[in-house]
């Protein structure tokens, strides 16, 4: 995927945290973590944890946090 790709990832993450830091903080990290799980395809969640494996910048500390309760899909054979 290309930078713009990745980019446009971290915002779309970064995006649901912004929402979900006017909650509770462990509700927060739970909604993150919901939202993820719900919406986002397989390949949005691999790219999203290539990203936070590799330590990206640019991810608010929310998604960093809620990243444990995210499912993380298998890799594609």
């Amino acid at each position: 995927m290309s930078a713009d790709t990745d980019a446009k990832l971290i915002y779309m993450a970064n995006q649901i945290a912004r929402f979900m830091e006017t909650k509770p903080h462990a509700e927060g990290v739970e909604g993150i973590a919901s939202h993820i799980n719900d919406f986002w395809e397989p390949r949005m969640r691999l790219k999203f944890f290539a990203l936070i494996d590799s330590g990206a910048a640019g991810f608010r500390p929310l998604v960093v946090e809620a990243a444990a309760k995210i499912r993380r899909p298998a890799m594609a054979a």
